[in-house]
């Protein structure tokens, strides 16, 4: 007797239509072997002319997915009871965070690595692998946590006392884009301090494509920083800010010209972006360029455009608008 299972299961009978492939399209063929072919040709092209003609066998550069993973652990290791997994209890902090840590401690360690090739490359020198240099700037930068949790503290800190809206520092921690943007900035400002700029750039954008608050990690900043709702701010990698800065959205703290060299093209370096002293506001759409200095106390009103040095104490707003009532069109 046949089992019950083969009974009721016929095969399908076999098509008679037109096979169709991935692009809709029936019976056309997609020539992968070509295109496969004019790729490794983009390929040698873009080597050729980066002079990158030696065989690495292997990933040359830091991975943005494993940097995204680490900031997450640290982000965890730093506030555990608020951004770690939710079955933490507190009992267990100290044994999560030193798990968490050695974790992410080591997968750092690899990207760090792997910058540390990439510079070599780009400096014509042969890479070192697994170098002390490494492991060097992975426990320089564990050995700084501590201060970078205490700063973001006080981050947490101004954006609830600065924002009325806000109903508790957890409240802050978890919901506000300008408090996450820190913690990265924090994170990636180490990074950069410790001869990583690569792997710092990388963080500070995983931090910009989520918040669409863009903060170089070359850039200072002091304690108590206040970003509120957030979206647009820049500040270029020169720039200095002090302690107890609020900026609303859309501040721009860029550079107002590029050196160049006898070719036309930029000279990279060099101080360029704003100094913003302790205690300074900054509202929505206000632009300063260059490297000028917001004395200490200032406040500058929104959509303002600065390109000159203000002293402590000002206050700068736009001109009056006008309201002029025309009358049966009168004045037009």
């Amino acid at each position: 007797m046949e089992p019950a299972l083969a009974r009721h299961v016929q095969p399908e009978p076999e098509s008679k239509g037109p096979r169709h492939s991935i692009t809709g399209e029936a019976d056309v063929p997609l020539a992968l072997d070509g295109i496969v072919a004019e790729l490794r040709l983009a390929r040698e092209q873009w080597r050729r002319s980066q002079q990158r003609l030696q065989e690495i066998g292997g990933r040359e550069l830091p991975s943005r997915e494993s940097l995204s993973a680490i900031v997450e652990q640290l982000r965890g290791a730093l506030f555990p009871m608020r951004l770690g997994p939710p079955e933490l209890r507190q009992e267990s902090e100290d044994f999560y965070v030193g798990h968490t840590l050695d974790t992410a401690l080591g997968a750092l360690l690899v990207q760090v690595g792997l910058e540390h090739v990439h510079q070599a490359r780009l400096a014509g020198n042969i890479p070192e692998e697994g170098s002390a240099r490494a492991r060097s700037v992975v426990r320089e930068f564990g050995r700084a946590l501590p201060s970078i949790r205490t700063l973001l503290d006080s981050d947490v800190l101004a954006a609830f006392h600065g924002d009325p809206a806000a109903r508790s520092v957890d409240e802050v921690l978890l919901c506000y884009p300008g408090v996450r943007a820190m913690i990265h900035h924090r994170i990636a400002h180490q990074l950069y301090r410790l001869g990583v700029p690569l792997l710092a750039r990388l963080v500070a954008e995983i931090a910009h494509g989520e918040t669409g608050i863009d903060i170089h990690p070359g850039a200072s900043i002091g304690s108590g920083f206040f970003i509120d709702h957030g979206t647009g701010i820049v500040i270029g990698e020169t720039a200095q800010i002090g302690r107890n800065v609020r900026l609303y959205q859309a501040v721009t703290l860029g550079a107002k010209r590029f050196a160049t060299d006898e070719e036309g093209h930029i000279q990279k370096g060099g101080a360029r972006h704003p100094i913003v002293e302790d205690e300074v506001v900054i509202y929505a759409g206000a632009t300063v360029l260059g490297r000028v200095t917001i004395g200490r106390g200032s406040t500058i009103g929104g959509n303002v455009w600065i390109t000159r040095s203000v002293p402590p104490g000002s206050r700068i707003t736009q001109a009056h608008t006008r309201d002029d009532t025309q009358v049966d069109g009168a004045g037009i």
